[in-house]
């Protein structure tokens, strides 16, 4: 299928690969948030509609795997090879809190709501942790010479779920809608529900082929729409974002997939590979691919649609992300 002809915003920035893309909820009216990961060590702040810069959080020391923010994008939560996960005020770009791991930090998230003071870990340790920001105290690690600024609390309460049950790294983690219900998957091929109440696992998929990505897909709004996406293989699977481990949907395409991102209103889905440099749309139906993108000039690893499913980012190996418009509306600086 030739590419189609679509203008993408670029943004700038990053001087390595892109990791990780993740948008905000939609708070302020209209507003929402975008915020990347890179192995350059600085994850980035944007405005989710314009991708305009807004700030760059410093302090890791080594490549930055995932990136999230809280339910009211006040708080970010990054994970990195530097064998942390730091919490960010967004608003000063402070560091509040440095969580220490004991390997690489690949998967973060918080608990959904407002008053978000649980955050979920995991990597290479093969652990996932649950951090209570309620309960942290000490100084700052005074071995080092950063400001104390840029450090954050480093002494913050947490224990694991599922002990042993990882069998590799774990490399998504998915908090909510329900906030008892963590989600998570990685090199073990198997997606994994887990109840922070009961401290078990309640459910378990295990997936066709390597795995790629997995998110929690917002569509306009609409808890209906809203689904799990997971991409492992050449397969696009869609999970009940509410009943842990039912399967709504799957297509595989002749494709491996890096990056898979599901607008589940238009019944269509988004795929970023390590094939070629190109985002290609398909049909959730039936798998057929309906559109090709050009503009990035390496592999793209992540893919994310806006919380009003208006449009989508690509984060690439070139450096770049671009935000591609979703439909045929004026909307933001497409108008």
């Amino acid at each position: 299928m030739a590419a189609s002809k679509v203008v993408p915003l670029t943004c700038h920035g990053h001087s390595r690969p892109i990791t990780h893309l993740s948008f905000s909820s939609i708070v302020d009216d209209d507003q929402y948030y975008l915020i990347s990961a890179c192995k350059d060590n600085n994850p980035m702040l944007r405005d989710g509609v314009t991708g305009d810069w807004i700030g760059t959080f410093i302090g890791h020391k080594g490549a930055v795997w995932q990136s999230r923010l809280s339910q009211a994008a006040s708080l970010a939560v990054t994970g990195s090879a530097d064998f942390t996960a730091k919490v960010w005020d967004t608003h000063t770009g402070q560091c509040l809190y440095t969580l220490q791991h004991n390997h690489i930090v690949r998967a973060v998230d918080f608990e959904p709501g407002i008053e978000a003071k649980l955050v979920a870990t995991g990597g290479m340790e093969k652990k996932l942790r649950i951090w209570d920001l309620n309960h942290a105290s000490g100084e700052t690690n005074g071995a080092s010479a950063e400001p104390e600024s840029s450090l954050g609390v480093t002494n913050v309460s947490n224990w694991e779920l599922g002990a042993g049950i990882h069998e590799g790294t774990i490399k998504s983690i998915i908090w909510g809608p329900d906030p008892n219900t963590l989600i998570t998957a990685g090199d073990d091929k198997t997606v994994r529900w887990w109840d922070i109440r009961q401290k078990s696992q309640i459910a378990k998929h295990t997936l066709d082929g390597a795995f790629g990505s997995c998110e929690l897909n917002r569509s306009l709004g609409s808890e209906q729409n809203t689904v799990l996406s997971v991409g492992a293989g050449k397969t696009v699977y869609a999970f009940s974002s509410t009943v842990p481990g039912q399967l709504i949907s799957s297509q595989t395409i002749k494709r491996d997939i890096a990056s898979v991102a599901i607008n589940m209103a238009e019944g269509k889905f988004v795929v970023g590979g390590n094939s070629d440099t190109w985002v290609h749309v398909y049909s959730l139906e039936n798998g057929e691919e309906l559109s090709v993108h050009k503009g990035h000039h390496g592999p793209v690893w992540s893919v994310s649609f806006s919380p009003d499913g208006r449009l989508y980012a690509s984060g690439s190996e070139d450096g770049t992300i671009k935000l591609w418009k979703y439909g045929n509306e004026a909307y933001g600086l497409w108008r």
